[in-house]
């Protein structure tokens, strides 16, 4: 019979590989979407739905926005329901998905720490890993390990390298409310019912004003507070707001790593020779 813990050693794997190849389809999604075009926000209201328990069920914004169609060169007008909230006259993106009727908008993205094809590989390794060490064969899980570690490691330096080229300039913003989102009820077995909290933020850009709903969020109830100011960072090339910046503790991080990767393939060298 096989023994309960070798079965749950490929559970990080296989949660990794899952939220990977997640975010590598968005990504596969984005690139392979056809016209992009600025959008000027017409209008932008509030809508929240509630059952007879007053329990919420809906709570989105209807947006109006109006952009010049680069397939037809007309001016047009499109609605569409988004989790963002958007000031008028708001300049936005629009992108046209492949096999999509109608263009949508470009909301603001995760900013994650690691590239989506990082996140899939490095699931598909721990999962490679799991499988090698349940066979008792220590020199493919050493060097499962070895690329798991030199690869993130690669990732987060990249990352930083490639942050900093982009000049990115500071913008500031200052939180305006806090959105509550909840994701759990109170059950017979879980006590308290659990929320995330993000902060929504205003800010000034090319003489226009802007909301932003950030992506960073805490479970915290007190982490953010409304009037407070946090720092943006605005890609002039892209024309793209970013939550975060290029920081040296990323690059440290990368580097420790990658030596870390380096020594676990040297270790594998000295036993195999």
């Amino acid at each position: 019979m096989t023994d309960f813990s070798q079965l749950l050693i490929y559970v990080p794997g296989i949660i990794l590989f899952l939220v990977g190849s997640g975010q590598v389809r968005e990504w596969l999604r984005m690139r392979r979407s056809g016209f992009c075009a600025d959008a000027g926000v017409i209008s932008c209201k509030h809508v929240v739905k509630k059952d007879k328990k007053d329990r919420e069920i809906y709570n989105y914004y209807d947006v109006t926005v109006e952009y010049d169609n680069p397939r037809t060169g007309r001016r047009e007008r499109l609605a569409v329901k988004t989790p963002t909230e958007y000031a008028k006259g708001q300049r936005v993106r629009m992108y046209q998905g492949k096999g999509s009727e109608k263009p949508v908008l470009a909301e603001c993205r995760p900013e994650f720490l690691f590239h989506p094809w990082a996140t899939m590989i490095g699931g598909a390794l721990l999962i490679l890993l799991a499988l090698e060490q349940n066979r008792g064969r220590e020199i493919p899980a050493m060097i499962c390990l070895a690329l798991i570690f030199t690869g993130a490691g690669v990732n987060l330096t990249a990352d930083y390298i490639l942050l900093k080229r982009r000049n990115l300039q500071p913008v500031q913003a200052v939180i305006t409310e806090i959105y509550t989102r909840q994701i759990s009820r109170e059950t017979k077995i879980l006590k308290g019912a659990r929320y995330t909290y993000y902060p929504v933020v205003r800010y000034e850009l090319e003489g226009g004003e802007n909301i932003r709903r950030c992506n960073i969020n805490s479970s915290g109830q007190n982490a953010f507070k409304v009037g407070e100011y946090m720092t943006l960072y605005y890609d002039p090339k892209s024309r793209s707001v970013l939550e975060k910046h290029a920081r040296v503790g990323t690059a440290v991080a990368g580097i420790c790593l990658v030596c870390i990767g380096v020594l676990a393939g040297a270790s594998i060298l000295s036993v195999v020779l």
